[in-house]
């Protein structure tokens, strides 16, 4: 649901239903993903009823710098992706930049790795899954959330059911190369 305010400044809603920009991998059973919201870059504005994450919307997998997407996701068991899945992934959600830059922080440790320019918000809404890193892992069920700050990551899902998660993706600026997490809040890079 997209709410709005109308021209007599009434707060109305704008649209109900399933998020028409919506994703469903042709190579793996299970795995998509839709779009509720896309801000692009700029100021930020409530003016207006168009939806910016419509069904022929172009809404990158990860936002530039200043943009904004709100998006749900459902990963399948890990099994379900098969070699064809895993080896076209990234392709077919337009990530391939994101993979290779994850996979050479990974060593390959997991077809999921990608690393992107972006703070992630994260909420499992339904399932359980692991949060992959270069040299640490964690188990998140639902209810669990996660502030994904720029780093090479993968989501594996160990189970025997898919797992439904909510993502709000904001394009930050890249981590500085040797900072750490710790050096980037000291000095205000937060």
């Amino acid at each position: 649901m997209v709410t709005g305010v109308n021209e007599a400044g009434r707060s109305y809603i704008v649209s109900d239903g399933l998020a028409p920009n919506a994703f469903l991998s042709p190579d793996v059973e299970g795995f998509g993903a839709s779009v509720a919201w896309y801000s692009p870059a700029g100021p930020l504005t409530n003016d207006g009823a168009a939806d910016t994450a419509a069904a022929d919307a172009v809404v990158p997998m990860s936002p530039n710098l200043g943009e904004v997407i709100f998006r749900v996701a459902d990963f399948p068991p890990d099994e379900a992706y098969g070699k064809a899945g895993e080896e076209r992934l990234f392709d077919s959600i337009t990530g391939g930049d994101e993979a290779r830059d994850g996979a050479a922080h990974s060593s390959h440790k997991h077809f999921w790795f990608h690393k992107t320019d972006t703070i992630d918000f994260a909420v499992v809404l339904d399932g359980e899954i692991s949060l992959l890193l270069d040299d640490d892992e964690c188990l998140l069920r639902s209810g669990d959330v996660v502030v994904q700050r720029g780093t090479a990551h993968s989501w594996s899902n160990r189970t025997n059911r898919t797992c439904r998660m909510a993502f709000v993706l904001v394009g930050a600026l890249p981590v500085s190369a040797g900072e750490s997490a710790e050096d980037a809040l000291a000095a205000g890079h937060s």
